[in-house]
């Protein structure tokens, strides 16, 4: 069997751990050794360069590439399916090997990435976001005509529901559908026309349900919850993430602490549609007005979990934003006071264990999947990363990156 040796280069393990310089081998797609003076049958030197885990990113949509409402209108429908995979494409050339899609990719996206039709990250799905009437979840415009984000169709269905029995029979239908994650709107959000970031959504009956039903099936519950009573909610009730988490308060956070819940905090949302509005994107001014209004708001809770030690995965929500603008959110975590390492942190081994998969990935140790970026510079620097992938490896096989950066020698 062929042992690859990735030689010479700084380590990063994904953990807190500062990094220092070390050797990798890989067999059969799995890392077998971690150390100095390590041998191998083939060689990729990686002198000057240091070497990542696979970074994950925990909220994504593939099937979009930035908002603009009338762009959408005029988009024929399964057009959408060939752009998410120019999207994912996109996404494995700055080194992100996993991500979860927060609702619009389906069970077909995920099956052709698993049979190698097209090329992307390792991908888990919420298919489609559960929200009340007038919800994050509920496209009736003002008009009176629907104009969805994600158009429903038998893989994807809608996901407005009412009341405990129709949230029991709609995690129900998307477990049958394939998700691997149930998504749940616990309050207004952004982009939504008819509501308000402010505003919990959802009662305790039907958000519990939604969890009951998640976790009979061995799935976990992520919360779109930007709203400081709907975060509350969530917590209480026990969904496993808070997606934003714009308006937290000291109670919120202490809640979080106590009940270990992971804050996913997409600092790259409101940016992004700060900037496609400017950009010139059809957006709703309402929407743009709701963008400025959650910003620094925003940033400000960030920065409070994490001074009090809340646990962090990284996610940006691209798909509002541009795809393989994904790492800019690392940058966007050093402001509001991470460090470069806890910022890398929350991209590898704190978002595995979000994802449920730190058994498998997220870590350079041994037998861990052999997922790992190659990257100029240093890992003190997290500016502009995305420009200095050199190699980004699956199962320790190049694909992406020239062959010169990364390949057997």
């Amino acid at each position: 069997m062929t042992r690859t040796l990735f030689h010479g280069g700084t380590v990063y393990d994904g953990t807190l751990a500062e990094p220092g310089e070390a050797d990798i081998v890989v067999e059969d797609g799995r890392i077998v050794e971690v150390g100095r003076g390590l041998d191998g049958d083939e060689r990729i030197d990686c002198t000057g360069k240091w070497i990542s885990p696979g970074f994950i990113d925990s909220h994504v949509h593939v099937m979009v590439d930035g908002i603009d409402i009338l762009r959408m209108m005029g988009t024929p429908f399964s057009l959408s399916f060939y752009e998410a995979a120019e999207n994912l494409r996109k996404t494995l050339d700055v080194g992100i090997t996993t991500v979860r899609d927060a609702s619009g990719a389906d069970l077909g996206v995920k099956e052709a990435l698993e049979r190698g039709l097209i090329a992307g990250p390792r991908l888990q799905i919420a298919i489609s976001m559960i929200s009340q009437t007038g919800g994050h979840g509920d496209d009736w415009q003002a008009c009176g005509a629907h104009v969805p984000l994600f158009v429903d169709h038998p893989g994807r269905p809608g996901g407005v529901i009412d009341g405990p029995e129709e949230a029991r029979k709609k995690v129900r239908e998307l477990i049958r559908m394939g998700a691997d994650v149930i998504k749940v709107a616990t309050s207004g959000g952004v982009l939504s026309p008819r509501d308000d970031p402010r505003h919990a959504h959802l009662r305790d009956d039907e958000i519990a349900m939604i969890v009951s039903e998640a976790q009979a099936a061995g799935i976990s519950v992520m919360s779109h919850a930007q709203a400081t009573d709907g975060i509350k909610a969530a917590i209480r009730n026990g969904v496993r993430s808070i997606e934003h988490g714009i308006y937290l308060d000291d109670e919120a956070i202490e809640m979080m602490l106590s009940e270990g819940t992971w804050l996913v905090p997409t600092l790259h949302a409101p940016r992004a549609v700060i900037a496609r509005a400017a950009a010139g994107a059809a957006l709703p001014p309402a929407v743009v007005e709701k963008a400025h209004m959650v910003q620094a708001a925003h940033d400000d809770s960030i920065r409070r979990a994490h001074e009090a030690g809340v646990k962090i995965a990284m996610g940006t929500d691209c798909g509002v934003g541009k795809h393989g603008t994904n790492l800019d959110e690392l940058g966007f975590m050093r402001e509001v006071g991470m460090s470069s390492v806890e910022a890398l942190h929350a991209t590898t081994q704190s978002a595995a264990q979000l994802l449920g998969i730190d058994h498998d990935r997220g870590r350079i140790a041994e037998g861990q999947r052999a997922d790992l970026v190659v990257l100029d510079g240093s890992p003190d620097d997290i500016e502009g990363l995305a420009h200095r992938v050199r190699g980004v490896y699956q199962d320790g096989a190049l694909v992406s990156g020239e062959p010169s950066a990364g390949s057997a020698a």
